[in-house]
């Protein structure tokens, strides 16, 4: 593995922040790679003060420049970053805000008021991303009522060949005929579309299966070379492995299908990236290749739009959880993602992967 080089942007108890979780990593049009996460003030807790903290890179991802807070919610949380830039250099920052003390448990037992619970906001950057819009918020038009818990990707949006932004996202529905405080675990899908470039947004597929053989989790898009939009998501359920997946041929607004299982990718219940290669023509996958823990961070490589997946690229067999991937340049894909000897959460790595590894 001696032709990949590392680099590390982020690590725990620096910089003011306890922890550093869920990367996200584009690359703007003049070639700054931009590798986002939520910094997480007192703890690794995934609420509580939480800002989405960025680091800028000229050269690649072998260098970065400053901290900088993307998006930030007083001492309450701004999360689950979902950057994407667009085709005439506006880069999108799609997030969801909610209170310091809504805590996921009480989020999904309905004991948080819309108010203080997951929310949806946009920003943009019109600078290579060195500053920020005001936040924005698109609540009402991408989140129905009785949801509870939301989460934008994790990892980067995607913009498709017809202009359409595409976030994938997913929620939680209170159990059915019930609102006692049960705790709701009916995990769905869904994604979020603009067709003007972030202005407006609406909802595209819905995926509630709450039979508990799949349930739609954090989930990753990528558009394939012929149109289709290929989707991949963490399952916690009994289905075969911890995979589920699904394609969308009009641009995600429907599925062709519900999702169904994935038992070609080895995987922990985890998040997961994919990307797709335009020359060569490669759709790939980062994450976790342990079955049972997060640890063994692979790329894998699919040449069938998501049907069959070979592992490609093994970075090593640490503990690893969540990850990203971009195109860096025409040799060279960036795969961002957390690690550690001993915890994958220590760092945020950031890894330049050789094209020709992967072929």
């Amino acid at each position: 593995m001696s032709e990949a080089e590392t680099s590390i942007p982020f690590r725990a108890g620096q910089e003011g922040y306890a922890s550093f979780r869920i990367p996200a990593v584009v690359v703007s049009g003049a070639g700054t790679v931009l590798a986002f996460c939520e910094g997480r003030v007192d703890s690794a807790a995934d609420h509580g003060h939480i800002d989405i903290v960025l680091k800028r890179s000229g050269d690649g991802g072998r260098t970065w420049g400053p901290l900088q807070v993307a998006a930030g919610n007083g001492t309450d949380l701004a999360g689950n970053p979902a950057p994407v830039v667009l085709d005439d250099g506006r880069i999108l920052l799609v997030h969801v805000r909610s209170a310091a003390s809504a805590t996921e448990d009480a989020i999904l037992r309905g004991q948080v008021s819309d108010a203080d619970g997951r929310r949806v906001w946009v920003q943009h950057s019109d600078d290579d991303g060195l500053t920020w819009s005001a936040p924005t918020e698109i609540t009402r038009s991408v989140k129905q009522a009785g949801w509870r818990w939301y989460a934008t990707t994790p990892g980067h949006a995607l913009q498709l060949r017809s202009g359409r932004v595409v976030v994938a996202a997913n929620h939680t529905l209170p159990p059915a005929g019930t609102d006692n405080g049960t705790e709701a675990r009916y995990n769905s899908g869904h994604c979020l579309l603009s067709d003007d470039r972030g202005e407006t947004w609406y909802l595209g597929y819905l995926d509630e299966n709450t039979d508990g053989y799949v349930n739609v989790n954090e989930t990753t898009a990528a558009e394939l070379p012929d149109g289709r939009v290929y989707f991949n998501t963490r399952n916690d359920s009994p289905a075969p492995g911890n995979r589920a997946d699904a394609h969308s041929a009009d641009g995600g607004r429907t599925l062709v299908k519900p999702f169904r299982p994935q038992a070609g990718i080895t995987a922990p219940v985890c998040e997961a990236a994919v990307l797709q290669l335009r020359d060569p023509d490669l759709l790939l996958y980062s994450g976790p290749a342990d079955p049972g823990a997060r640890a063994l961070m692979t790329i894998r490589v699919s040449t069938d739009g998501g049907t069959t997946w070979r592992p490609a690229y093994t970075v090593d067999g640490l503990p690893a959880a969540y990850s990203d991937l971009t195109r860096v340049d025409a040799e060279t894909v960036g795969l961002l993602y957390e690690t550690g000897d001993f915890s994958a959460y220590t760092t945020i790595t950031f890894r330049r992967v050789p094209v020709h590894r992967l072929t």
